[in-house]
């Protein structure tokens, strides 16, 4: 039998085998550290929000297409500037040429008289231009001494490049009731002077056409002094003019 003085112990590990061990046993402090802050602190290691990344793409996105519309519309607007710097567009001619008169009466009645006028209205539109001229519906008015007596319209149309285009526009006024002084100067100027002058206004609006591009409204506006004769039931002497041109 073996003594229990005699028993012999196990080698003891030295100092780096203790150590060794030590750590083997025991979890990296930093992993615990990095769990430890994960799962008590989570606020330390904020995640990156995927709105703000999507909200920025948004933004670039729709500056891009800014832009390039914008590029757009001015490589649009200089390639219509150029072509009417080519083209070099003049103002259509509109003119009154001829008018007629179809049935004109008086009828006076005590202090008042009734007018009935019908009158046809000739005129000539000219486009010196190289290119076409799109015409709007325009409006005419008969006048006597500051009152209107009737109107008329004249549809749109187009006209081609260099051409010349009549257009008919009739009058018609129905029994139309002035006052005394109008009545008795209209009777005086019927009956004695055999003439009644008369006013034609009116504006004409067109655009010129290039390539399927209209420009700008572009308006004439048309003056026309009158003298008719109830007698002979025609037009005595006429004298036109045009206020301009006007945008």
């Amino acid at each position: 039998m073996t003594t229990r003085g005699n028993q012999q112990q196990p080698p003891q590990p030295n100092g780096e085998q203790r150590l060794r061990q030590q750590q083997q046993q025991q979890p990296p402090a930093q992993s615990y550290s990095n769990g430890y802050m994960h799962q008590q602190h989570p606020q330390y290691y904020p995640r990156t929000p995927s709105r703000s990344s999507s909200s920025a793409s948004l933004k670039g996105c729709c500056c891009c297409l800014f832009l390039l519309l914008s590029f757009l519309a001015l490589l649009v607007l200089a390639i219509v500037l150029v072509i009417l710097l080519a083209v070099k567009p003049k103002k259509p001619q509109f003119d009154l040429q001829q008018v007629g008169v179809q049935y004109m009466g008086i009828n006076p009645s005590g202090t008042t008289a009734s007018l009935s006028l019908t009158i046809r209205l000739l005129f000539t539109a000219v486009n010196p231009n190289k290119v076409g001229i799109k015409y709007g519906e325009s409006r005419f008015t008969v006048m006597y001494r500051g009152i209107p007596l009737g109107k008329a319209s004249v549809p749109g149309f187009y006209q081609e490049a260099h051409s010349v285009r009549q257009v008919v526009a009739t009058i018609a006024v129905d029994r139309v009731n002035l006052l005394q002084a109008d009545a008795a100067d209209l009777i005086r100027d019927a009956s004695l002077n055999d003439r009644v002058d008369l006013r034609v206004l009116g504006d004409v609006g067109a655009k010129i056409r290039v390539m399927n591009f209209d420009s700008p409204r572009v308006q004439v506006s048309v003056d026309c002094a009158i003298v008719i004769s109830p007698r002979k039931q025609s037009l005595t002497n006429k004298q036109c003019g045009f206020d301009g041109l006007s945008v």
